[in-house]
């Protein structure tokens, strides 16, 4: 019942909401354990329920609400071993916690097997009656219980641990789907078309952020300096009210890559990348990436490429070696020199993704001290310093992409992104890390920007112009492949005009997030609570 009670502290129900999220499970347990007079036996049948159990109480102390989602499941089939490990050296105190819970109840349960300790006839007699009544009292309750903020309420989606087995069910679904990518995306094309052609080379680069967060960029108004180059860099447009559309790495790049959005994700599962309908027109296209090769869309989409380099990965096995952005530079460079085609390129990078040390060369080290060792209130500004000194080297790698492609003799342009924001202890509720069942404003709150060439806004000056005239406007990571198209001068049915950046067709919409079972809600109404808002207003952010 441990998860039941932690849940009891921190789900928006109704108290009859919270009546059966203590009367359903206590009800069911009675009922499960008194099957049989040797309870032990039914400890050890139900140790796929402790695992269940130990993931919950680890997700508590991680996030403090919710129950395991959809996408944590997915994450856990998803996410290099490397990066799990930084976690888990992390956040050991939960570990530690589980175990001592948890271990010492399996082995009484061996024990009583062994011993041969059962339940009375008498016993049981009582408790299945007793569960059963629980569960009656438990489902008329229900009628009349509400989840403040959906103002629904079902045992699916809101009773533990019935929930969580429904989001596992929901993602070995999607899994399953995923994995017949291939075959249901086999015929798609997006009979794509150039409508302008340059006189020079074209060179289009997506730059993918990782865990970057705007609250922290100098761009976006902070009170450190970490992005000194970027501030002085002609021919930049950095978009002021940007949010993601999915808190999650899987689904967040997917929509970024592609025409799939919060509203219409299913799409996802027949349609193929941006990086087939650049090769439809005769570009030649590169993926190249610091992140490990993970069965997700990202991955489908990647080995799509004409050229795919991974410096994470060594054949089929997934380095565990932190390599630092910089390292796809001379990739990038290779790529540009030896391909004479008009190029689209994709850079993912590793970005800002804890463990926050890591990901930085010693020279970065700027804000100090930066030696993150676990995640306390204690090491707070220990956290801050080390992210703050991720983005100023992020401001560094790009800075230097952007270089590079001004001293080429082509019509080029960059575009950045990052996939979601972060958590860093910000305020009362010590939030951490991202991914969470709910958003928070800073995982929600991203840097978005576009470069353009000093040859690019001589051949297109419109395109470069109405960027600027947008860049106050509210927009989100849906934007990111229409936008990619039509500064490539790319047209398919499947752009859409009012979602391009550098079209004055683009319209300000209302802004969705995809959330943990695919759905499309308001941003504003995914579950923000009252210091997200609080920040919104502070920011000014559009809702």
């Amino acid at each position: 019942m441990i998860p039941s009670l932690l849940l009891l502290t921190s789900e928006p129900y109704n108290i009859f909401g919270k009546i059966v999220l203590l009367l359903f499970p206590l009800g069911l347990y009675l009922i499960v354990y008194s099957f049989t007079k040797n309870t032990g036996l039914i400890q050890l049948i139900l140790f796929p329920l402790i695992i269940i159990h130990a993931f919950q109480l680890v997700l508590f102390y991680l996030f403090g609400e919710d129950v395991i989602a959809v996408d944590m499941f997915l994450n856990v089939v998803t996410t290099n071993p490397s990066e799990a490990g930084e976690l888990l050296n992390s956040i050991w105190p939960s570990i530690v916690f589980v175990c001592v819970v948890y271990i010492p109840m399996i082995a009484l349960a061996i024990r009583q097997v062994r011993k041969k300790v059962y339940l009375g006839s008498k016993f049981r007699k009582y408790t299945i009656p007793a569960g059963l009544l629980l569960i009656l009292v438990s489902y008329v309750l229900s009628f009349f219980s509400i989840n403040q903020n959906t103002g629904r309420f079902s045992y699916g989606k809101n009773v533990y641990p019935v929930n969580v087995f429904y989001n596992l069910n929901f993602a070995i679904d999607k899994w399953q789907k995923s994995n017949k990518y291939f075959e249901t995306s086999k015929n798609f094309t997006f009979n794509a078309r150039k409508d302008s052609v340059a006189d020079k080379r074209e060179i289009y680069v997506l730059v993918i952020g990782e865990t970057s967060r705007s609250e922290n960029w100098s761009l976006y108004g902070y009170d450190r300096k970490t992005n000194p180059l970027l501030e002085k860099k002609e021919g930049l447009v950095h978009f002021q009210d940007a949010i993601t559309q999915s808190n999650t790495t899987h689904k967040s790049v997917s929509i970024m890559l592609s025409t799939a959005s919060a509203e219409n994700y299913g799409v996802i599962y027949e349609q193929k990348s941006i990086i087939d309908a650049f090769k439809e027109v005769g570009f030649k296209t590169v993926f190249l990436s610091n992140q490990g090769g993970n069965h997700s869309f990202t991955q489908f989409f990647a080995e799509s490429a004409d050229y795919y380099d991974n410096i994470r990965s060594m054949g089929n096995v997934i380095s565990t070696v932190n390599n630092h952005d910089d390292m796809l530079i001379p990739l990038f460079q290779k790529y540009v020199d030896s391909v004479p085609d008009n190029l689209f390129i994709v850079i993912h990078t590793y970005g800002s993704h804890f463990n926050y040390r890591e990901r930085y060369p010693d020279e970065f080290s700027v804000f100090k001290p930066d030696d993150v060792t676990e995640i306390t209130r204690q090491q707070k500004e220990k956290l801050r310093n080390s992210y703050d000194n991720t983005i100023l080297y992020t401001d560094s790698f790009l800075s230097e992409i952007m270089d590079m492609l001004q001293a080429q003799d082509a019509c080029a342009s960059l575009f950045y992104a990052s996939d979601h924001g972060e958590d860093i202890l910000d305020d009362d509720r010590m939030r951490f890390l991202h991914a969470s069942p709910n958003p928070t404003y800073y995982q929600l709150a991203i840097p978005m920007l576009v470069w353009f060439s000093d040859n690019y806004k001589n051949v297109f000056p419109e395109k470069a112009a109405t960027a600027i005239l947008n860049k106050d406007k509210p927009v989100a990571t849906n934007s990111v492949f229409h936008t990619l198209l039509d500064i490539a001068s790319i047209q398919t049915d499947y752009l859409e005009h009012d979602l391009s950046l550098v079209n004055r067709e683009f319209k300000v919409k209302k802004r969705m997030y995809l959330d943990d079972h695919d759905q499309p809600i308001f941003f504003y109404q995914a579950n923000l609570k009252k210091e997200d808002k609080m920040m919104i207003e502070k920011r000014k952010v559009y809702h």
